[in-house]
């Protein structure tokens, strides 16, 4: 399948891009998030691109930080070609034209395929991630089966791991408290409503562990710090996929979107060539290869009909998982600096 799926690939890119010998200066600089996400871009997007294009790729890593996106535009000395960015702040530094606007003739995509592409203009939806909550089977034989066991510590007695931020927190813990996931945003919208969420969230503050990096729930597990975690489900199938553990994701109420979107800083030296490598990443066939290495589901919904149906249930968004949700970035975006800094002074209460 993986083989098919990257040749028909690099045929369809192959148009976009002419085959002609590279030069030392036929490379792109692109940066993304690292560990297991960045290994499996490597091998479906950087390594299969350059083999057709010529082009090399050049990796950086870091940790979403939009400051040195804006100081290398603002400062004319932008070295990153292309950003694997985050949802959340893609609309921010498209307003103020620190990113390109996409052109979607040039990329020969119709971005009606894509989830989620009418919220951004100056980007293009890369993969589909999801957070959820995982467990040890070794140490929790009969785990969690809704996300209110999150919140039921005479059941599951035991530390728990949360993303040390109030984004999926308080949304998980009003869905625990009996709000339907359609009235989420709604309810939390209001005082009143955060004001449920805190007060859900205070029945376990002394038992959760909070995480800021991907890379420390799969470690918090293996350690047996924890009883469950939240976790980004990438790092948990490669966990049990390279590493041998046993663990296992719980999906009620899990998230799932396109929080990956792939931005150009405005001002650099290789347009074009970045246009071709989100042509050739955003491809179906493209899209359906880097599900072999990670369980990212496609943005693009064409690549949806080429993943191997023994990898489909491992997807955040494949359709058997049903009670789930997407962060409303819209939300978060007018209301995030207020919820973080009351987020701030609860967890130092």
């Amino acid at each position: 399948m993986m083989t098919r799926a990257l040749a028909v690939a690099g045929l369809t890119v192959s148009a976009l891009i002419p085959l002609t010998p590279a030069f030392a200066s036929d490379q792109l600089r692109i940066v993304s998030w690292g560990g297991a996400h960045q290994a499996a871009e490597r091998k479906a997007f950087f390594e299969p691109f350059t083999k057709v294009s010529g082009i090399k790729i050049t990796e950086d890593e870091y940790n979403g930080e939009i400051g040195k996106i804006r100081a290398m535009v603002q400062s004319k000395t932008v070295s990153w070609d292309v950003v694997d960015g985050f949802s959340d702040w893609v609309p921010l530094l498209c307003d103020e034209g620190i990113i390109e606007k996409i052109d979607w003739k040039k990329l020969g995509l119709d971005r009606a395929k894509f989830v989620s592409a009418d919220k951004y203009d100056c980007g293009v939806p890369s993969v589909i991630s999801g957070t959820a909550i995982a467990y040890d089977k070794d140490r929790l034989p009969e785990g969690p089966k809704t996300i209110a066991d999150l919140f039921d510590v005479q059941k599951f007695p035991g530390k728990r791991g949360l993303w040390k931020q109030p984004r999926g927190n308080l949304e998980w813990a009003l869905i625990a408290d009996g709000v339907a996931i359609q009235d989420v945003y709604k309810v939390l919208s209001t005082s009143e409503g955060v004001d449920r969420a805190f007060k859900k969230l205070d029945t376990i503050k002394k038992d959760v562990i909070w995480w800021a990096s991907g890379a420390q729930p799969p470690q918090l597990l293996a350690d047996g710090q924890v009883v469950m975690t939240s976790a980004y489900t990438g790092r948990i199938y490669d966990a049990v996929k390279n590493s041998g553990r046993h663990f296992e994701i719980m999906w009620d109420a899990a998230t799932w979107g396109a929080s990956n979107v792939w931005v150009i800083p405005k001002g650099g030296p290789r347009l074009d060539d970045a246009y071709k490598f989100i042509a050739f990443a955003a491809s179906p066939q493209t899209q359906a290869s880097i599900t072999q290495f990670l369980p990212y589901g496609p943005a693009n919904k064409d690549g949806m009909a080429l993943v191997d149906p023994a990898i489909l249930p491992s997807l955040p968004n494949a359709p058997e998982h049903t009670n789930t949700w997407t962060v409303d970035s819209t939300f978060w975006n007018a209301n995030g600096d207020e919820l973080r800094q009351r987020f701030t002074a609860w967890l130092a209460k």
